[in-house]
């Protein structure tokens, strides 16, 4: 069974904590970048709207795999909409159509 875990400002990531996943707590993008290239074994890894922002030429490079399914979240700001955009381009090119807007 794959792990999930949840990168992100301390705020932002701790609630999931309780829930089992995994949190990790960063402080910048390049701590953020050194913890998601450590999660590589790991099946689902969210991380919050604004470090995804900062990091898509890392993320980019989960788009073709199966797993770690790279998902972006809002953070305790709020969302940023990057995570719906990311979403609506996956589906685009499953589908061929953006079927969500």
């Amino acid at each position: 069974m794959y792990k999930i875990a949840v990168i992100g400002d301390r705020d932002s990531v701790l609630g999931f904590k309780a829930l089992g996943l995994e949190a990790i707590a960063v402080e910048n993008a390049g701590e953020a970048g050194a913890a998601l290239r450590s999660l590589e074994d790991y099946g689902i890894i969210y991380i919050t709207e604004k470090l995804a922002a900062e990091l898509q030429h890392e993320i980019a490079r989960y788009n073709d795999r199966v797993t770690p399914a790279v998902i972006p979240i809002p953070g305790k700001t709020g969302s940023l909409g990057i995570g719906m955009a990311a979403l609506s381009k996956a589906v685009e090119r499953a589908v061929g159509a953006d079927i969500l807007n």
